[in-house]
């Protein structure tokens, strides 16, 4: 079977793309309350909670669709960088109870990011001329 590095990365953006977008719908319907009550208790500005629709709505939407694709996966990456530090501090390093990495959704998320940073979103993305695609 020939390789196909661009379907590859097609398949890797919709992978990362949908599954983050699922967390941001998930804000989108719920509310960012316990983000902002978090940012507030580590002495941080409640309104900051308000990028998480940025990180997991905008984001996701932009890296499914091919666009920015490599600035997108950057933004991603901080998104999943800060909730490690915000939400799971005591678990970056720590096995779960089945010997797994206590955070490792929100590694394959930040991980396949920083594929997509480094490779761009392929030709079947919409947009792949800039410097930031």
């Amino acid at each position: 079977m020939k390789k196909n590095l661009n379907l590859g990365l097609l398949i890797l953006r919709l992978a990362v793309g949908v599954l983050m977008l699922l967390h941001g719908i998930a804000k989108l319907s719920n509310g960012i309350g316990f983000i902002e009550n978090q940012l507030q208790t580590s002495g941080m500005p409640g309104f900051l909670a308000y990028g998480v629709y940025i990180g997991e709505v905008l984001v996701p939407i932009l890296i499914i669709l091919g666009i920015l694709t490599r600035l997108s996966a950057l933004l991603l990456i901080i998104n999943c960088i800060v909730a490690a530090l915000l939400f799971h501090t005591n678990e970056i390093f720590s096995l779960s109870q089945t010997g797994g990495w206590s955070i490792e959704l929100l590694g394959l998320y930040a991980l396949g990011a920083l594929v997509l940073y480094f490779t761009g979103g392929g030709k079947y993305a919409f947009k792949t001329k800039g410097k930031w695609d």
